[in-house]
């Protein structure tokens, strides 16, 4: 496994951006693919944004596309989350994470930080 932590996190009006950071330790982060998830108050973690161990691959969900930006630099073992023209409704506690295989299913996941979180003004 590999210890997530999360950084970036803050408060940002709408139609703002901001920049979250995970960094992992572990000489075996490159293997893993990693996520983003979030989680509202009274509301379920969801999926928001994955990248495969290389970095060629993403996935978002319908939500966040052609907002936010997911990349990773295997040298630094970091990946970021880019949140652009923010929306009151990404406010939430974001989280990365790690697996081995590919899933949008927060259950399925091996590793998790401790989550920082996001809040958005109207």
């Amino acid at each position: 496994q590999v210890q997530l932590v999360e950084s970036g996190g803050g408060l940002a009006q709408a139609g703002g951006s901001l920049r979250l950071s995970c960094a992992a330790s572990g000489r075996t982060f490159s293997v893993y693919n990693m996520g983003w998830f979030r989680q509202a108050p009274g509301k379920e973690r969801e999926f928001v944004a994955s990248i495969s161990w290389s970095g060629a691959s993403t996935d978002y969900a319908d939500s966040v596309k052609g907002r936010f930006t997911i990349s990773r630099d295997n040298a630094k073992n970091t990946v970021t989350l880019q949140m652009n023209s923010l929306k009151p409704e990404d406010t939430a506690v974001y989280y990365c994470a790690a697996i081995r295989g590919y899933s949008r299913d927060y259950f399925r996941y091996d590793s998790w930080g401790q989550g920082t979180q996001v809040t958005v003004s109207s």
